[in-house]
């Protein structure tokens, strides 16, 4: 591909981070929106341009897309089991963000957009290995307001899509890897160093997606995606209880036996603030198990597989990259 000038929301984050490095050590150069520079020094010294503001701030975004041929829209709020109090500023990063990057690249004659939705958008297959297309059951029932907000962040696209604009979406599965603060990130951790005591909804389904992998389809898609068309960047079909059975045999430990039942979990919804804190969990203890509790979030990557050259790597081996194990 020709060397371009690319835009980069969520260059700080943890698949923004691998993306900017791979820009940049193929020549691309790079300018990244960042809340606070300071916090963008690793971006700086590879020689990225930082743009202070955030996913409300229409100038600095404005800013950004100008002269870029390219424009990754990565940034965005990601938490499940947070409380009302959060729920208009998700709105705002995720919904309205989307909607000014989207709109300023195409106003900026980016000739290509690549927003990163996520497989989320499909809700709970109900054990159904879904393709690019398909329509959850309307009125969408919810799994959290982080879905909800995805799934309008994603009509948005589909709209500009319609409009005309230069967009083309990838939607990543269960992301881990090495620096992953989320929820899955700390699942990993407690059963690497023995402090899941218990299996928490082992059905959950995923396909679970190495970081670097992510940000290679991202860049696939850039390079190789048709105008228009959606890519799911999935990865390999397992459950959290097949995670957890993974990362404790690589870290020579027994995994959890005992399962703790959906029910009592659910009984200990009024006190989440507290249980959750001594857990390490988020404090909307009753949204966590709705977007866990006999939920599966499959789907297939074979479109991306065909069309852009897309293979992630095994479960296995990015489990070993990201535990530093042989």
């Amino acid at each position: 591909m020709p060397r371009v000038k690319a835009f980069v929301t969520g260059g700080t984050g943890f698949i923004g981070q691998h993306l900017v490095r791979k820009l940049r050590e193929r020549g691309d150069d790079v300018v990244a929106l960042a809340r606070d520079p300071a916090k963008a020094s690793n971006l700086s010294a590879q020689g990225v341009h930082i743009v202070e503001g955030t996913l409300s701030d229409e100038d600095a975004i404005r800013q950004g897309v100008a002269g870029c041929q390219a424009v990754f829209h990565v940034g965005a709020t990601y938490k499940v089991g947070v409380p009302k109090s959060e729920h208009d500023a998700m709105w705002d990063a995720n919904v309205r963000g989307t909607e000014r990057v989207l709109d300023a690249a195409t106003e900026a004659g980016a000739t290509r957009i690549i927003h990163v939705s996520t497989g989320n958008v499909y809700g709970n297959t109900h054990g159904k290995v879904v393709e690019e297309g398909y329509e959850r059951p309307q009125p969408p029932d919810f799994l959290s307001f982080y879905d909800r907000t995805k799934y309008e962040a994603h009509k948005v696209a589909l709209d500009r899509i319609a409009k005309g604009a230069p967009v083309i979406i990838v939607q990543p599965g269960g992301v881990y890897g090495p620096g992953d603060h989320s929820e899955l990130g700390n699942m990993i951790d407690q059963a690497h160093t023995g402090k899941l005591k218990m299996r928490l909804f082992p059905e959950t389904g995923f396909n679970f997606i190495y970081v670097e992998d992510v940000a290679d389809g991202i860049l696939l898609a850039h390079d190789k995606g048709r105008i228009g068309e959606s890519y799911n960047i999935a990865g390999e079909k397992a459950t959290m209880g097949d995670l957890v059975d993974k990362v404790s045999e690589l870290s020579g430990r027994k995994p959890p036996s005992v399962t703790m039942p959906g029910g009592l979990m659910k009984l200990a919804i009024p006190v989440g603030p507290v249980v959750g804190k001594l857990m390490g969990f988020p404090p909307n203890l009753g949204e966590l198990i709705k977007t866990s509790d006999g939920v599966t979030f499959w789907m297939t990557d074979q479109k991306a597989r065909d069309e852009l050259g897309f293979s992630p790597r095994p479960l296995d081996t990015g489990l070993r990259q990201t535990l530093g194990v042989n």
